[in-house]
């Protein structure tokens, strides 16, 4: 139960992530991959790119194919569904901070 559910948590921590990067700009998968290592989160591309049609599929991001040196890169952004998402996760951040007193 508890290992679920520190993944479970983990998982939105990580949609977050995602969302706030792509946000800022178009992101691509290793980018992400080593974005997200920084934090202390080793993802591997089969659990990342599940992830990433998961959130395209839900219509939180949208993706764009670009040929980058020869292969096919895809990049994602957030839409304005995910932003609304964002927006609201960030204020329910703030409020779960402010009670928890970190």
């Amino acid at each position: 139960m508890r290992n679920q559910l520190l993944h479970d948590f983990f998982l939105g921590f990580i949609n977050i992530h995602i969302l706030h990067h792509a946000s800022e700009k178009p992101v691509y998968g290793l980018w992400l991959i080593e974005e997200l290592g920084k934090h202390g989160y080793k993802l591997s591309p089969g659990t990342l790119y599940p992830i990433l049609h998961t959130l395209e599929n839900d219509e939180y991001l949208i993706s764009q194919k670009e040929i980058v040196d020869g292969k096919i890169r895809k990049y994602y952004r957030t839409t304005e569904k995910g932003q609304n998402a964002l927006i609201d996760a960030k204020e329910k951040i703030k409020e779960l901070i402010e009670e928890i007193k970190i």
